[in-house]
C-alpha cells in the first residue's frame, strides 16, 4: 500500500520543471550522472540535488558502473499520480461529452 507521504513525495517531485525534464529525458534512456547534468543550465551540485529528490521519491533507479553512476526512470511511483487524476479524466471526458452533443443539437438547428 501507497502511503500519503510516498504520494506526497510523488508530487513534490513531480511539481518542479527540472524534475520533470530529468524524468522526460530518463524515459528511454539510462544516463550517467555527467551527461544528465549537460542538458541543463544549472550546476552539477543544482542536478544532483534534482536527482536525489527523484530518488527519495522511488522515482529514478541509480545504478554503479566502476566510478559512474547511472540513472534510470522507474516509472512504478507515477501509479500514485494516475490514480489520481482518474476521476478528473472521467470529468473532463463527460464534459466533452456534453460540449459534443450541445454542438450537434446546434447544428441540426
Amino acid at each position: 500500500m501507497v502511503t500519503e507521504k510516498a504520494t506526497d513525495a510523488v508530487f513534490g517531485a513531480i511539481a518542479d520543471p527540472t524534475r520533470r525534464a530529468i524524468l522526460d529525458l530518463l524515459r528511454g534512456q539510462e544516463l550517467r550522472a555527467g551527461e544528465l547534468a549537460t542538458h541543463f543550465p544549472v550546476s552539477r551540485p543544482a542536478i544532483a540535488k534534482h536527482v536525489g529528490v527523484l530518488k527519495r521519491a522511488g522515482l529514478l533507479r541509480e545504478r554503479r558502473d566502476a566510478q559512474a553512476r547511472l540513472y534510470s526512470l522507474d516509472a512504478a511511483a507515477l501509479a500514485t499520480v494516475d490514480r489520481w487524476l482518474s476521476p478528473y479524466r472521467l470529468y473532463w471526458a463527460a464534459r466533452l461529452s456534453d460540449l459534443k452533443r450541445t454542438v450537434e443539437e446546434d447544428l441540426r438547428g
